[in-house]
């Protein structure tokens, strides 16, 4: 029996690509916005394409925001990707305009400082030791889309028992946060659903995580 992992619908995100390829690398996928099956998954899956805003507001229309929370709380693995990412973050800037976000880290998603937006195509990240998500490709390419991202990693560090997250780096004009592992909590700025071979192993590697 593959893992099983729903992939949230809440209106936004390659939902179908993402399936495919979570099928592809041995998951039993389910699309849907129903929050029981969500809980029930061994893996939750929060795509997102486009604003930070329309994504926060629909990821709260279907009571996502709350789905994540309650996974989290109860140690069950999310997996964020793109602005599914930038959404677990504390908040987003738009054209001046400031979105709350769901707050599972702090921090900013704001404008790349770059000479060519968006940010398109293959480039290369800086995975730290230890990393479970690029455990065998941490020297590959992945395929990036997005004009905003997290230029600074907030969340300090607190207390003897802390286990400070593992936080993988990519460039384009700037240093932006390209990934995060965060106990039940990863994230990912890129696509591994078309990211070829490497965003494949990727997506393996999540799943072999999953309790």
């Amino acid at each position: 029996m593959g893992k099983r992992v729903v992939v949230l619908d809440y209106g936004s995100g390659n939902l179908r690509s993402a399936q495919r390829a979570l099928e592809r690398a041995g998951a039993e996928v389910e699309v849907t916005a129903d929050a029981r099956a969500g809980m029930a998954a061994d893996g939750l899956v929060v795509p997102g394409v486009g604003a930070f805003g329309a994504c926060m507001a629909g990821l709260r229309e279907v009571g996502g925001d709350r789905l994540i929370g309650r996974r989290l709380a109860g140690g069950l693995p999310v997996l964020g990707i793109c602005v599914g990412m930038q959404v677990l973050f504390g908040k987003g800037v738009e054209h001046g305009v400031t979105t709350e976000g769901c707050g599972e880290w702090p921090g900013t998603v704001e404008s790349l400082s770059a000479p060519v937006l968006p940010h398109m195509g293959w480039n290369t990240v800086d995975a730290p030791q230890g990393s479970t998500l690029f455990a065998g490709v941490g020297g590959e390419r992945f395929y990036f889309v997005h004009s905003y991202g997290v230029l600074r990693w907030e969340l300090e560090t607190a207390g003897p028992h802390f286990v400070p997250p593992l936080v993988t780096w990519s460039t384009h004009g700037t240093p932006f946060v390209a990934a995060v592992e965060n106990g039940p909590l990863s994230a990912t700025q890129f696509h591994p659903e078309k990211s070829g071979d490497a965003g494949a192993a990727l997506l393996r590697n999540w799943l072999e995580s999953l309790s």
